[in-house]
C-alpha cells in the first residue's frame, strides 16, 4: 500500500506494511536482512492498512475496514503471543488511517468525526479511554506525536486547498501553528527530527512545493529546497544530519537526499522512471527504504543504498510470467484546451498499430491529484485492444505548481471538464483516433467528470463509464462527511449562497442531454461519493429512454477492498467499454 505507508521497527530489522498479494489486504513483516520471506501477521476478515509499530517494539497498531466505508477500527497486535485486540469496536464514525505513539507507549492519538467534526482525539492503552486533545479551527487530517513528548503536531484541511499544521501541548492542549509573521502557512506531509526540536514539512506558500524545518525553540523556519519542481514527504535520518524527500516533475518523480543543514548538498536518485513513495532512512542511516511503482511493474517495497545507490527489490507483487518488457509505457505530452491553455497529459498508443484507433479518454479522481508514470493493469489491458488511452492532467490537478493545483476554485465541473473534452480534438487533429469511437472514463472526480463530459459536450462520445461517481452537488455535499462538506465550501462555495452554481456543474439535471450509452459503477458504503446518486441517475435515464448500465457492489465503498469485486468491475468496465469502441 503506498497511500498508509509502512514503518520500520525500533530495531531497525524489521519493516511493516499492508500488501494485498493474497487477493486480501494484511499486514506483513519482513527482515530487512533478507533472512526471510514475508509474513502475514493478520487474517481477520476486513482489510488492514497502516501499521505503526510502539516504540519499545513490542506492538503494531493498525486499522480495519470491513466494509469500505472508512469507519476504521483500530487494532493492536502482540507480537510476542500473536494475539490481536479491537481498540475501537462498533465503530459507527470514521476514523482517520493514520494513527501515532506516544514516546512513552501508552497512549495512541488519532483523528475522527465522532463529535460531527474530525478533531484529535487520545486514546489511552490501560483503559481504552479516549479524549478529544484541542479545538481546533479546521478538520484534523493527520498527527504525529514529538518523540520529545512534549507537543503534537496536527495537520487540518485549512482554507481552500492548503493544510495548517498546529503544534499542540501534549500537556496543557495550548496551541500555535507554523507560520511566517504570525500568519499561519500551508504545511503538510510532517516529520519530526528524533530529538524533537525540528519539524520537516512540505508547503507551497510559493509557487510548488518545497521542503522546510520548523525549529521548535524559536518557531523560525529554514528552507532547504528551491527548486522547480513539487518537493513532499520529507523523513529524517535518525542523526538528523539528513532529509529524503520525493521531487516530483509532473507524472515522474525522484528522491533527494540533502543534507539537513545545507541545502546545496545533495544527492538524487531514482529506481526507473516511475513514482518513489514515503521513503524512510534505515536505522544506521545507509540505505533508504521506499515504495516503488511504474507502469511496467506494481508497487513493491525497495532499498536504496545511499552510497552505491543501486536499488533492491525486496518484495515482489508481478507474477513471474509476466515480462516487463510486454508493458506499454506512456508518453508525457501537452495540447491546447479550449481557451488555449496547455494542458499536460500521459498518453498510451497501442503497439505495431498504424492509423486512428479507439481510444479512451482516463479521468484522474481527486481532484487535486494527477496521473502520473504509475501502475494501472486497466490501463495496460485497453492499450492492449489496440485503444488510445489518454489521461489528462487537467486544471486542478497536482504535480505542476500551485497555480495550476488551484486553477479549479469555484471552476470545478466547467474548466476541468473543458480541458478533458478538448484532449478528443488533439487525439482527432493528430490522427490517432477515430472520431466516433473515442470513449470517456474515470472514478471518483473523474467519474463526475465523465458526467459532466457526457452533458456538456455530449456530440464528441460514443459513451461514457463512470466509477463511484458523484453527479449532484447538493445531495452529494448534504451527505458527505465533515472534512469533505469542508472542502466544498472552500473550493465551491456554499449550497445556500452559491446555489446557482451548484445547480449548473451538476450533471444530473442536464441528463437529457446525454447522446451516447452510460455505465455507472458503485459502492453502496460509499462515504465520499454516495451510492444513491448513481441509482437515482439510473431512474432518470431510463425514464428519458436512455441505455444506462448501474453496478452496484453492496459490499464495497468508495475504493474496492475485495479482489474479486475489484477484477469484476473493471471486467465490466472493459466489457461495456469493448461495446462502444469494438464493434
Amino acid at each position: 500500500d503506498t497511500e498508509f505507508g509502512f514503518e520500520i521497527s525500533p530495531d531497525g530489522r524489521f519493516v511493516a506494511f499492508s500488501w494485498n498479494i493474497s487477493g486480501q489486504w494484511e499486514i506483513y513483516l519482513l527482515p530487512l536482512d533478507h533472512s526471510a520471506p514475508p509474513q502475514c501477521i493478520t487474517q481477520e476478515p476486513g482489510a488492514k492498512f497502516a501499521p505503526y509499530w510502539s516504540p519499545d517494539g513490542t506492538k503494531i497498531a493498525y486499522v480495519l475496514d470491513l466494509d469500505g466505508g472508512e469507519n476504521y477500527d483500530i487494532w493492536l497486535y502482540h507480537i510476542s503471543s500473536g494475539k490481536h485486540v479491537n481498540l475501537t469496536p462498533d465503530t459507527s464514525h470514521a476514523i482517520q488511517p493514520e494513527v501515532s505513539w506516544s514516546p512513552d507507549g501508552q497512549e495512541l492519538v488519532f483523528a475522527s468525526d465522532v463529535g460531527g467534526k474530525f478533531e484529535a482525539y487520545r486514546l489511552s492503552l490501560s483503559d481504552h479511554a479516549i479524549k478529544k486533545l484541542c479545538e481546533l479551527p479546521f478538520p484534523v487530517r493527520n498527527i504525529k506525536w514529538s518523540p520529545s513528548g512534549k507537543l503534537i503536531a496536527v495537520v487540518t484541511h485549512a482554507t481552500t486547498q492548503d493544510y495548517f499544521t498546529y503544534l499542540v501541548s501534549a500537556i496543557t492542549g495550548d496551541f500555535y501553528p507554523i507560520s511566517i509573521e504570525n500568519v499561519p502557512i500551508c504545511a503538510k506531509d510532517i516529520a519530526w527530527s528524533s530529538s524533537g526540536e525540528k519539524l520537516a514539512f512540505s508547503s507551497n506558500r510559493t509557487s510548488s512545493y518545497q521542503i522546510g524545518i520548523f525549529h521548535v525553540h524559536d518557531r523560525s523556519i529554514t528552507w532547504i529546497s528551491d527548486n522547480n519542481n513539487e518537493n513532499e514527504h520529507p523523513a529524517w535520518s535518525t542523526d538528523d544530519s539528513q532529509i529524503v524527500y520525493i521531487s516530483q516533475d509532473g507524472p515522474d518523480t525522484e528522491l533527494i537526499v540533502q543534507a539537513a543543514a545545507d541545502k546545496n548538498k545533495s544527492k538524487h536518485f531514482q529506481i526507473e522512471k516511475g513514482v518513489h513513495y514515503l521513503p524512510a532512512f534505515t536505522l544506521d542511516g545507509k540505505s533508504i527504504l521506499m515504495a516503488f511503482d511504474n507502469p511496467s511493474h506494481p508497487a513493491d517495497l525497495w532499498l536504496i543504498p545511499v552510497s552505491e545507490g543501486i536499488p533492491c527489490q525486496l518484495t515482489h507483487s508481478l507474477p513471474e510470467e509476466f515480462d516487463k518488457s510486454s508493458f506499454t509505457l506512456p508518453e508525457h505530452i501537452h495540447y491546447n484546451s479550449f481557451d488555449g491553455t496547455r494542458v499536460p497529459a500521459i498518453l498510451y498508443l497501442p503497439r505495431n498499430i498504424h492509423g486512428p484507433c479507439p481510444a479512451v479518454i482516463y479521468i484522474h479522481g481527486g481532484p487535486n491529484w494527477l496521473t502520473q508514470f504509475t501502475w494501472d493493469p486497466l490501463v495496460q489491458h485497453m492499450v492492449s485492444r489496440g485503444w488510445v488511452v489518454l489521461a489528462p492532467n487537467y486544471r486542478g490537478s497536482t504535480g505542476y505548481g500551485k497555480a495550476w493545483q488551484t486553477a479549479n476554485i469555484f471552476e470545478l465541473g466547467r474548466i476541468d471538464t473543458a480541458d478533458v473534452a478538448a484532449a478528443v480534438e488533439y487525439l482527432i487533429s493528430n490522427h490517432i483516433a477515430k472520431p466516433d469511437r473515442i470513449a470517456v472514463t474515470g472514478r471518483s472526480h473523474g467519474g463526475y467528470l465523465t458526467m459532466t463530459c457526457l452533458t456538456q459536450y455530449p456530440e464528441l462520445w460514443a459513451g461514457g463509464s463512470a466509477v463511484v461517481p458523484f453527479l449532484n452537488w447538493f445531495t452529494s455535499h448534504q451527505n458527505s462527511r465533515p472534512d469533505l462538506q469542508h472542502w466544498d465550501r472552500e473550493n465551491f462555495g456554499d449550497p445556500v449562497k452559491n446555489k446557482a452554481l451548484y445547480y449548473e456543474r451538476s450533471p444530473y439535471f442536464f441528463l437529457d442531454r446525454i447522446k451516447a450509452p452510460v455505465q455507472l459503477i458503485c459502492g453502496a458504503n460509499d462515504p465520499r461519493c454516495p451510492a444513491s446518486e448513481s441509482i437515482q441517475a439510473q431512474e432518470a435515464l431510463q425514464k428519458l429512454g436512455k441505455p444506462c448500465d448501474l453496478v452496484l457492489y453492496p459490499d464495497e465503498g468508495h475504493v474496492f477492498l475485495k479482489i474479486e469485486n475489484v477484477v469484476d468491475a473493471k471486467r465490466r468496465q472493459v466489457d461495456f467499454l469493448a461495446s462502444l469502441l469494438d464493434n
